[in-house]
């Protein structure tokens, strides 16, 4: 026969209510850990593409980025230089946390295309 203490009846309420917070915090933190890997993203596809556009010196756009660009999201700032046969792109964004204590994390993404013939 199973014996049982009725002074334990709201324990697991009161473990619960304990941890429910460290919980919620460690969903945040898991949250923002993949809003930055899809910032990194982000940042990665605007690189690759500015760096395509201005390696092609697309016309209208004269070897530089700024068609590119336009297609970018918001807040992503790029740089670019030339050397030799090939362009560098180094694209840079602020991904927002979900929890509000911690920084932004500043994600900097680049890519490098040969340059094309004209």
């Amino acid at each position: 026969m199973m014996w049982r203490n009725r002074d334990d009846s709201g324990m697991v309420t009161a473990e619960l209510a304990a941890c429910l917070p460290v919980l919620i915090v460690l969903l945040a933190v898991a949250l923002s850990a993949v809003s930055v890997a899809s910032a990194r993203l982000r940042a990665q596809d605007v690189a690759r593409e500015a760096a395509r556009a201005a390696a092609r010196a697309v016309p209208g756009v004269g070897g530089s980025v700024s068609g590119a660009a336009v297609g970018a999201p918001p807040g992503v700032r790029l740089a670019v230089t030339e050397s030799g046969g090939t362009v560098r792109v180094a694209a840079t964004l602020q991904a927002h946390l979900l929890v509000p204590f911690l920084p932004a994390v500043t994600v900097t993404e680049q890519a490098v295309a040969a340059r094309e013939p004209p």
